[in-house]
Parts: structure tokens; C-alpha cells; sequence
């Protein structure tokens, strides 16, 4: 016949981790170096709309010139120009910048995913972008966006 034999003792309850990585401030500043060394089309804005981080590719693809002068400069400013889908390419209103992705993902606090069309390079033509945009948070608080672009 077999025998068992119980016995009880304190409950195992884990302690708490303690972090051995180093502060590094916001979740902007966090995001910011790598943006700018993306080498996906990206854009880092803060939540005062200004551009914080901005990639190469990004520049290119949205005629922003170069990240340097980019950097720093308020979205709202007339740095990003985008027109309308109509044949006659106009440029947007105030309004309807306001609901672009990167700035929509701010106001919201939620993903944002949307069209844009951009002036190419000083041509008639136009380029459409597919931007996918997601608020960038710090205890909470919406701090800025990060932006995904892809010509379509």
C-alpha cells in the first residue's frame, strides 16, 4: 500500500521586478534617433504638431526637403503640402489637414490610417501615400505620433 505524506508551507508569491535598464525620458525622445536613421518613409511629430524625427525617405517622398530642415518645424506650417484627389489638384484646407493621419492619431489617441496626395517634385502630377499613423503615449498622455508612409 502506498503512503503519502502532505505538508504545507508559505505561498510562493513572486517579487516585483526591478529594472536594470537606464531612464531614457519620453517615449518621443525614445522613438526619435530611430526615425531619423529609418530607412522606411517615417515621421516623428510631437504634440505640438512640431516635426521631431524625420526619415531620408520620408523627406523624398513628401518633398520636405532635407530632415535637417525639416526638424523642428510645425506640420501646420505649410512644410507637408498635400492636395485633394480632384483633377484639379488643389491644396488642402485647414479642416482637412486636421484629419490627416499623423495629426488625427494625436487628437484621437487611437490608430489612424488614411490617404494623402502630395505634389511630385514640381511636376502636374501628384503621388498618393497610404499613412499608417499611432499615438506615441507617456503615462497616458497622447505625447505625438508616429507616421508609416508607402507611395501607392
Amino acid at each position: 500500500m502506498a503512503h503519502v505524506e502532505l505538508s504545507l508551507s508559505e505561498a510562493f508569491v513572486p517579487q516585483a521586478r526591478t529594472s536594470i535598464e537606464p531612464e531614457y525620458g519620453s517615449s518621443v525622445e525614445l522613438w526619435s534617433a530611430t526615425v531619423a536613421a529609418a530607412a522606411e518613409p517615417c515621421l516623428l511629430i510631437d504634440a505640438d504638431f512640431a516635426i521631431v524625427a524625420v526619415s531620408e525617405s520620408a523627406c523624398q517622398l513628401l518633398g520636405l526637403g532635407s530632415p535637417a530642415e525639416a526638424t523642428g518645424r510645425s506640420l501646420l506650417d505649410g512644410v507637408l503640402r498635400l492636395v485633394d484627389f480632384t483633377q484639379a489638384r488643389s491644396e488642402l484646407t485647414e479642416t482637412e489637414i486636421e484629419k490627416i493621419p499623423p495629426l488625427l492619431a494625436l487628437s484621437s489617441g487611437r490608430l489612424a490610417r488614411g490617404l494623402l496626395r502630395v505634389p511630385a517634385g514640381g511636376t502636374p502630377e501628384a503621388a498618393t501615400v497610404d499613412a499608417i499613423a499611432t499615438p506615441i503615449s507617456d503615462e497616458g498622455t497622447v505625447s505625438g505620433s508616429l507616421t508609416f508612409f508607402c507611395e501607392v
